[in-house]
């Protein structure tokens, strides 16, 4: 009788083991699934432009809610996901804010090389040239520069191949 009880014991731990695995297995998609849709950032398409899943493609951090705000003395974090469709030697940022109607660059971002900022969708470092049909991750971050104005704004940021726009969107900002 002893075994039996032992045996049983054994059991319904293993199963009771099981059962939580399973409900932590559970749990862990839904939390992951959670931030992969919390992550992305409700940026627009450029005028002009249409780039396919363009709002789960971009996360600008911290950004919460729109306008995104970027407090002075601190650094803003990117991560923009794309995948050319040729390949291409070289990409450049081209970020500008809209002031008074004019579009003035982004000191400190714009006209940048990202190349040893980019890796591949599995974390592996990449370089330049990319190659057409591979997903590729740039990460970076940039400072919000004191002397910024503190203004409400939108920030157009396109990835450039020489004159063409690898991707593209605007997002409306406020310096704070």
């Amino acid at each position: 009788m002893q075994v039996f009880k032992a045996s049983e014991r054994r059991r319904t731990r293993r199963s009771h083991l099981l059962i939580t695995d399973v409900n932590m297995f559970t749990l862990s998609v839904v939390v992951f699934s959670f931030f992969v849709f919390a992550a992305a950032t409700d940026v627009q398409q450029c005028p002009g432009k249409s780039f396919e899943g363009l709002k789960d493609s971009v996360q600008l951090s911290p950004c919460k809610k729109l306008p995104c705000r970027l407090k002075k003395g601190t650094d803003q974090h990117i991560t923009i996901q794309f995948t050319p469709d040729k390949d291409i030697p070289e990409v450049k940022n081209q970020v500008s804010a809209e002031l008074a109607g004019l579009s003035l660059p982004f000191i400190g971002v714009d006209g940048l090389p990202i190349c040893q900022k980019i890796e591949t969708e599995d974390g592996e470092k990449a370089s330049c040239p990319l190659k057409a049909g591979t997903k590729y991750i740039y990460k970076d971050s940039f400072p919000i520069l004191e002397f910024y104005p503190k203004l409400e704004t939108t920030v157009h940021w396109a990835l450039k191949d020489g004159d063409n726009d690898i991707i593209c969107f605007k997002v409306p900002v406020k310096i704070v």
